[in-house]
Parts: C-alpha cells; sequence; structure tokens
C-alpha cells in the first residue's frame, strides 16, 4: 500500500506525509477523532466560518515542523531521521488529548487533567501499539530530551503549535489581524547550545506574531459572545452531571455517560485502561446529540440551557475592570427565580461571573531569545527598540458577567 499520501490544505497547499509511521498514525482511530473535535469550540456562534477541527490543525502543524527542521538543516544544525520522524510526530499528536470541543469542557468531563496529560497518556498507548516507536517522541513531548530546542518547537512562546493556529484560526474567521508571516519566522529560526532562537533581523516578524496572537485573543478566542456560550456549555455539563449522580434518568451517549456518571480522577485514567478509550470516544458529536435528547427535559434548568444553545439564544454578557459585586449577582439570581419560578439552586445556573485574561508575551520561563549580530543570546523584551513588546508582557484581565438578556433589562 502506497503511505507516502499528499494532502490538499487550505493553508499550506499540498502536505506530503513523509513517512509511514506518520500514515499509519493518521489512521488510528485516536487521531482519526480529531476531526470530529472543532479547533475553536463554540466560536463558530460569532465568526460561522470557524469549523475547521483539530484534524487540520494537526496535519497543518507538521508540515509547518517539517519546513522549520530543513531550514535547520540548511543552517548546518544536525538532525537524525529518528530525531525528524520523532520531531513531526510530537507536534502532529501534541494536541491528541483535547475532549469534546476542545478547551471549553476541558476540567468539565474530569477534574484538573490537563488535554497535555491526556495526550501524553494517548501517546504512551501508542507507543505500545507500535512497539515503542514513539520512546523519543514522549521525551520530546514531555521536554525529557537532551536537544531542548525540538520540545520548544512543540510547546513554547514561540512554537510551531501558535504559527498554525494563528495562521489557521484568523483564516477560517475571517478576523485577519491574526494573519502572521510563518514563512519568514521559520527562516529567521535558529539552534545556539541546543536551545531556539531567532535571528536578530527578524525581530519585527516576531513583534507582528506577539501583536496578532494578542489581536485574536480578544477578537477570537475571548470573544464575549464566544465567551457566553461556552460559559452555557459549561453550566450545561455541570447540570446533567448532578442529574445523573443524583439517579435522574439521563439520555446521552454511551461515551458521555460513563462521563457524566463517574467523577473521573488521574487514577481512574492510570489504573482503568478502559476509561482512556472510553475518552477516545468522545467527541463534540456525542454532546450536541445529547443536547438535542435534552431540550425536552422535565428538568427546567436542563431543558432551557439545551434549547437556547440550540437556537442560539446565548446569555447576555458584560465586560468589566472591576470585580462583579455579590449585590449585583444576588439581585440577578432574585429576578431569574421569580420569572421563571425556580429555587435559588436552579436560577444559579444562569448566572455566572469569573475573568478572562490575556498576556500577549511572558518573558519568564520559555522566553523568545534573539541572535544578535555579534553572537549574544538575549529576552526579545530586552530589545531597547521595542516598547510594543515591553507592553505585550502587561497580563490585561477583564472580569464578566453572564445573565439572561431578558433579566438584565428588568
Amino acid at each position: 500500500m502506497n503511505k507516502r499520501k499528499i494532502l490538499n490544505d487550505p493553508i499550506y497547499g499540498f502536505i506530503n506525509i513523509p513517512n509511514d509511521l506518520l500514515f499509519d498514525i493518521i489512521e488510528h482511530r485516536y487521531f482519526q477523532r480529531l476531526r470530529r473535535i472543532k479547533q475553536l469550540g463554540l466560536s463558530d456562534f460569532v465568526y460561522p466560518g470557524a469549523l475547521h477541527t483539530r484534524f487540520h490543525h494537526a496535519l497543518g502543524a507538521m508540515n509547518l515542523m517539517r519546513r522549520v527542521l530543513n531550514s535547520l538543516e540548511e543552517k548546518g544544525i544536525d538532525i537524525s531521521d529518528e530525531e525528524r520522524k520523532a520531531g513531526l510526530l510530537a507536534i502532529l499528536l501534541h494536541d491528541i488529548g483535547h475532549g469534546p470541543f476542545s478547551h471549553t469542557l476541558e476540567f468539565s468531563l474530569f477534574k484538573k487533567i490537563s488535554h497535555e496529560q491526556v495526550s501524553i497518556w494517548m501517546m504512551e498507548r501508542l507507543n505500545n501499539e507500535f512497539n515503542g516507536s514513539l520512546d523519543l517522541t514522549i521525551k520530546i513531548f514531555k521536554n525529557q530530551y537532551s536537544r531542548s530546542f525540538f520540545h520548544q518547537l512543540v510547546s513554547s512562546q514561540l512554537d510551531i503549535d501558535r504559527l498554525d493556529y494563528l495562521k489557521r484560526d484568523s483564516f477560517f474567521t475571517g478576523v485577519y489581524e491574526g494573519a502572521i508571516g510563518s514563512e519568514r519566522i521559520i527562516k529567521m529560526l535558529n539552534v545556539i547550545s541546543e536551545q531556539l532562537v531567532v535571528e536578530e533581523k527578524g525581530i519585527y516578524s516576531i513583534e507582528n506574531f506577539l501583536s496578532a496572537r494578542r489581536l485574536m485573543y480578544w477578537q477570537v478566542y475571548l470573544h464575549k459572545t464566544a465567551v457566553s456560550a461556552e460559559v452555557m456549555l459549561i453550566k450545561l455539563i455541570e447540570r446533567a452531571k448532578k442529574l445523573v449522580q443524583a439517579g435522574r434518568d439521563l439520555m446521552a451517549t454511551p461515551a458521555l455517560s460513563i462521563f457524566l456518571k463517574r467523577n473521573i480522577t488521574t487514577r481512574d485514567f492510570e489504573e482503568d485502561p478502559d476509561i482512556l478509550e472510553v475518552y477516545a470516544k468522545l467527541d463534540d458529536s456525542d454532546i450536541w446529540g445529547s443536547i438535542k435528547f435534552w431540550q425536552n427535559h422535565e428538568d427546567i434548568v436542563l431543558r432551557m440551557l439545551s434549547q437556547m444553545l440550540l437556537e442560539r439564544r446565548l446569555l447576555g454578557i458584560s465586560f468589566s475592570n472591576d470585580e462583579v459585586g455579590r449585590v449585583v449577582t444576588d439581585n440577578l439570581t432574585q429576578k431569574v427565580m421569580n420569572r421563571w419560578k425556580i429555587n435559588k439552586e436552579e436560577a444559579s445556573f444562569f448566572i455566572k461571573t469569573g475573568f478572562v485574561s490575556n498576556s500577549a508575551y511572558i518573558s519568564s520561563g520559555q522566553s523568545i531569545k534573539i541572535l544578535r549580530k555579534n553572537g549574544s543570546v538575549v529576552d526579545i523584551a530586552e530589545a531597547s527598540d521595542l516598547p510594543n513588546i515591553k507592553a505585550m508582557r502587561q497580563i490585561v484581565k477583564k472580569h464578566y458577567l453572564c445573565a439572561p438578556k431578558s433579566i438584565k433589562q428588568l
């Protein structure tokens, strides 16, 4: 069988699958599941074109990794065939642990388990199936390989993940402020002492990259309408779990039912191999399919939230620089109770406060390093003529209040 396939990507054109192992991993059920998980969760409620998937993103990131490694080799960086294969697999699989709607339900189906941890468990399961072929891939992903730049290409403040998702998300949402010159950035990358650096002549491309990321967060990832929809979905799953665990009858897909009935922990994943297999069957369609049943449920909270999401009648949301006071939320809760004749606990599912934050660049930890022409390496924020980058180090926090629009207007 010919496994050297060519895929047509709307962002990069033709993408080659360079070896048999990559093809077999892409064909695996774990990876194919990513076709059914949207990259931007519920952002299509705001941008109708945002229907691309984690499958698209993973393939695009693999393509960029191939280009980066080619560019580094042209600059004299020695990269073995094993390292190349492992690097491509690491970026291909970096999001394989994402659950339904990507980040939206990350801590709703189970607590305190990140998608990165689930990705590691899936990689380890794949490694067993493929007779240890992912040993180096897992080391790179977990930052346990001596050549740190491989991990930095997979996960850092200037990683291939971000290079692809900014360009891809910008394209599918139509928010062109997020467009970046990824080809220019790739050509400016280099390696010094096994650390990833950017050559000094590429510094303005990095400034544009950080600025684009900041704009995409406010205009797309943290758009207030998308935040409202995500809050509603989180509240809906919270209500469904509460009802199921109280013994109420609730129709759901088999995979989702297990995660509603049980409070899954890290120990469950590590001790029960079937849990990971059940999780690997979960995708967006499990949630939407179940919501279509729930829209007719006798529980008013489950019914109303389901109907509102299906019909895109979202909670009203407002952002503020100040934290929302208890008096405001108590007043709104009382209005909801009066309007729909429900109790305080039920009304709480329609009122939500919280905050979102955005920082384009954090200089602590894995910072972006600039290779100056004199051979010195400095943090990009230390460049004296880049005040924008210094400003983007500030964390901007916005508080929000979600409540039914009809109630807020009273």
